[in-house]
């Protein structure tokens, strides 16, 4: 296996780091990391590093965290390289001069099974949509964002249970194993990319905002649990709970329907429950942080508030 290879990866959150390693661990060459530049980050707003970056410096790669991906000084650093493959996981949209540099192309790894939510975040939509299943794609990057030609694809049950955070988990280490794969693959002259069915490219995935974070209690109680599971831990649904902002984690659906409420209203005995009319029922909080507090369960706020 021509092991000799020269790989340039880019890549920068937690996500794309188990990728990095298995490719290190499989005694790839990686001649340099590609990550953002260190910004502030806490209170103290001290420099902080990109997950990524941390462990380029772990084993000793050279790093490069360019402001600019078009500069023509980071564009002639990166050419010194001479990389045959680009790898990128989890980072930002790159010119092409930078990806048609290796010969071998650049390929993107996808948490999604493309066509279906192409975007910014396909993990979240998957579930705010109620999908039971979803994936992880390979795929030489182009010209159009996610529209490249596939060269793997492996899929990943979404269960009921699921929130964004343990998908995100399971697809950022079955997307390690199919990083790994996909560089075997062309390594050896094994791969046979295949065009994008666009006719299929069924749902998006944006990027979130706050305002598509804002529950709306008109909807039904499905989609509005499918919200709060889609986007927990981060950046996690909201809502008003006494005249303040809330973050809700987790909830649960409950059969009672609340007679003489309106979407939106809420009852509670001040002890184990808070109801919210839902637009088709009612959708009981579990897990939620008030603004300024820590995150908590719904009994230990109510030890704390009456509602």
């Amino acid at each position: 296996m021509p092991k000799d290879l020269r790989i340039i990866y880019m890549g920068t959150p937690e996500f794309a780091v188990p990728a990095l390693e298995l490719l290190i661990e499989e005694g790839w060459k990686v001649v340099a990391v590609i990550t953002a530049p260190d910004k502030p980050q806490g209170r103290g707003k001290k420099l902080g590093t990109s997950p990524v970056k941390d462990c380029a410096q772990k084993h000793g790669i050279p790093i490069l965290q360019p402001s600019n991906l078009k500069s023509p000084d980071f564009q002639e650093t990166l050419k010194g390289f001479q990389a045959d493959l680009q790898v990128v996981v989890a980072f930002r949209m790159l010119p092409e001069s930078v990806w048609s540099m290796p010969p071998m192309g650049t390929f993107n790894l996808h948490a999604s099974l493309l066509p279906n939510y192409r975007g910014a975040a396909p993990i979240n939509w998957a579930i705010i949509n109620g999908e039971k299943e979803t994936g992880v794609t390979t795929f030489f990057l182009q010209h159009e964002i996610d529209t490249g030609n596939i060269i793997h694809q492996e899929r990943e049950p979404i269960y009921e249970e699921d929130t964004a955070g343990t998908l995100y988990d399971r697809l950022m280490h079955r997307g390690a194993k199919l990083v790994a794969k996909t560089v075997r693959d062309i390594a050896n002259g094994n791969v046979t990319p295949l065009p994008q069915d666009n006719t299929t490219a069924m749902n998006h995935a944006p990027k979130i905002f706050k305002e598509t974070c804002q529950i709306d209690w008109k909807k039904s109680t499905l989609a509005i649990h499918n919200l709060i599971r889609g986007l927990s831990p981060y950046p996690a649904a909201w809502t008003m709970v006494n005249n303040k902002f809330c973050k809700i984690f987790a909830s649960k659906p409950v059969n009672n329907h609340q007679e003489g409420l309106e979407p939106g209203q809420y009852i509670s005995d001040n002890k184990s429950y808070l109801h919210f009319k839902t637009g088709n029922g009612t959708l009981a909080i579990t897990s939620l942080q008030p603004e300024g507090k820590r995150r908590m369960s719904i009994e230990e706020f109510l030890r704390g508030n009456t509602v």
